[in-house]
């Protein structure tokens, strides 16, 4: 049986589409080593090989909690699978409206929230993650979207995702970001102080909250941990990449010069005067220190 065949023939044939939905976990312990499997937009690669690479799995559950929102039928079916055989639980849903009842319900599981992670496609979940940081629910969110823009990538992390995935993906990278998004969560899970307060500046972390000079201001979520990182280590020199791996983590492929256009920001909605600065002060030769 030709496996390419199953997986890229004609979509038209409805009977036969949910057939192949069905057997595609059979199909994928099939693929030979070197071979890859591709969707039928093309939306995602993978192989074996990948699969067979990763670390031991866990029983179903012991690695964590992860909600997968995806409208691709296919596509949904795959993710859930690769994920469930890395040892997570995986709860699937192809509509953002029947999600947000489960992302909002508390559980036991892991602490306060119900899931570890949120994976949604690009056009059911931007309403979702902005409305869930909105609340201040800090769940990682990984955004899976069509080939686009870096303006299209930047526009869904403002948004509040923590991570933007362009398909085609190979699912060797799609399990390790996954795994990345978790391992924050839990380096990040330290007790926080109620309130940092430096002269006219105070930010609530628990709220994701910052008054400036008395009045409320508006923050992107890395603007917002950018600002708590330098808050919590006043006076502390951070280089350009100890504030990458900080705050975008080990994983984080791009330009250094993204931490001086986010200082910049953080500066226009600090500073009385952005070009004297009183808060965010250029260390040159070595980065940036607050105060």
């Amino acid at each position: 049986m030709d496996w390419r065949k199953i997986i890229l023939s004609d979509r038209t044939n409805g009977d036969r589409t949910s057939d192949r939905s069905a057997r595609v976990p059979q199909l994928l312990k099939k693929v030979p080593r070197a071979s890859h499997i591709q969707t039928s937009l093309p939306l995602i690669f993978m192989s074996s090989a990948e699969l067979s690479e990763c670390p031991s799995r866990l029983a179903v559950g012991q690695a964590g909690r992860i909600l997968l929102l995806e409208g691709e039928d296919l596509l949904r079916e795959m993710l859930a699978s690769a994920l469930k055989e890395q040892g997570y639980e995986v709860v699937v849903t192809s509509d953002g409206r029947n999600a947000l009842p489960s992302v909002q319900a508390s559980s036991s599981y892991h602490g306060e929230f119900a899931f570890n992670l949120l994976i949604m496609d690009s056009i059911n979940g931007l309403d979702l993650c902005r409305m869930l940081r909105h609340q201040g629910n800090p769940v990682p969110i990984l955004i899976i979207g069509a080939r686009g823009s870096a303006n299209n990538c930047a526009f869904y992390l403002e948004a509040g995702s923590d991570d933007y995935l362009t398909k085609p993906f190979g699912m060797r990278e799609f399990i390790a970001r996954c795994r990345a998004l978790m391992r924050r969560q839990r380096l990040g899970q330290l007790p926080q102080p109620v309130m940092l307060q430096y002269k006219s500046i105070t930010l609530y972390p628990e709220e994701c909250r910052v008054l400036v000079r008395g009045l409320e201001v508006k923050f992107s979520p890395k603007q917002f941990r950018l600002l708590e990182l330098f808050m919590s280590n006043p006076r502390r020199v951070w280089s350009r990449d100890q504030l990458l791996e900080k705050i975008w983590g080990q994983d984080f492929i791009g330009d250094s010069k993204t931490v001086d256009v986010h200082i910049r920001w953080l500066r226009e909605k600090l500073e009385i005067d952005p070009g004297q600065p009183e808060y965010i002060i250029t260390v040159r030769g070595f980065g940036y220190r607050f105060g």
